[in-house]
């Protein structure tokens, strides 16, 4: 990581936050992490994160919110990053369906003032951490960067989109380089405790019944953290204007390209864990889409993006850690 000395990560103590920025420490880089430590999850939890970092290496904590401008300039202007990597957001389909201005009011407003510091600042690049969910429900399979229709169902679909834009808007301008990665249901060790590995890895070890949304048909492109963080690492070293010389600004798929139905996934857990489920199937939820499966052609070509990890090795690691994480962190 010899091109880029000082790192500025927004969101660092969430879950694929920390574990980029482990990554990021164990390569000597000089780490700031901007993180409000919201109480969407139990602030715990980032806590301990945090404690788990400082044991590798020592760093500069700023509990700035994304949306406080002064704040934000004030961690900028303290760490003089050559580097951002955004992943400060308000996440969740389904909550932003009944806080879309919420929604709205982080994830595109505290994205300009992080893409307006960086112009202020001169980052020399800026890493976007967006979204698989801006495809939409009507996209074609697998989901390849270059598709143009793009239809999202759920505010927090919106929110990334209009990220990307502005990003795009700010290379275009002010020959600022980004990256936008589009991540694909993202898990491992420290994941949130409302996404549906951990939820049902709690519940099945609580011996409790697992809520089904829909028919269990519905397939998602999970990914294992570890393959996502070397991603990033990728593209933290990529020059957009390789790709794209007008604007140095490219977007990156980050999947596994191997879709796993509901059901599919539930049989996973159930040999992994040891433990029989049992399911009670309730009506599909609003702004959720059938289908996400990440053509990663793109990422292999240029970055060299190869995730490694099948899905019950990935689950196996889940349910260790869980099994042996700290309290707070086991939801």
């Amino acid at each position: 990581m010899s091109a880029f000395g000082r790192v500025l990560v927004t969101g660092g103590a969430g879950f694929i936050g920390s574990h980029l920025c482990e990554a990021l420490l164990r390569r000597g880089v000089q780490l700031t992490i901007v993180d409000r430590l919201d109480d969407f999850y139990a602030p715990a939890w980032k806590r301990a994160n945090l404690e788990d970092l400082r044991a590798i290496a020592p760093f500069v904590f700023s509990p700035a919110d994304i949306c406080d401008f002064a704040a934000l300039e004030h961690a900028f202007a303290t760490a003089h990053p050559d580097a951002v990597v955004h992943l400060a957001a308000r996440a969740g389909v389904r909550p932003s369906v009944e806080q879309p201005l919420l929604f709205e009011r982080i994830n595109v407003t505290g994205t300009l003032h992080v893409l307006e510091l960086c112009r202020r600042f001169g980052v020399r690049k800026l890493i976007f951490g967006s979204s698989s969910s801006v495809y939409g429900a009507s996209a074609r399979a697998p989901f390849r960067e270059d598709q143009a229709d793009l239809r999202p169902v759920s505010p927090y679909a919106v929110t990334k989109l209009a990220g990307e834009t502005y990003c795009y808007t700010y290379a275009h301008l002010f020959r600022l380089p980004v990256i936008c990665l589009r991540l694909f249901t993202v898990y491992g060790p420290r994941q949130r405790p409302d996404l549906a590995i951990h939820k049902f890895v709690a519940l099945l070890e609580a011996g409790q019944p697992l809520p089904i949304f829909g028919d269990g048909s519905s397939g998602r492109d999970y990914t294992y953290v570890d393959d996502i963080v070397a991603g990033m690492l990728a593209a933290l070293e990529f020059d957009p204007a390789t790709t794209s010389p007008g604007a140095p600004f490219e977007v990156f798929n980050l999947g596994n390209s191997r879709p796993v139905t509901l059901r599919e996934l539930v049989a996973a857990l159930e040999r992994v864990t040891g433990r029989a489920a049992r399911c009670e199937y309730r009506p599909a939820q609003s702004g959720d889409v059938p289908l996400t499966w990440a053509d990663i052609g793109k990422a292999e070509r240029w970055l060299g993006y190869r995730p490694a990890t099948p899905l019950e090795e990935g689950l196996r690691r889940f349910v260790a850690w869980y099994r042996s994480a700290d309290p707070r962190r086991r939801a």
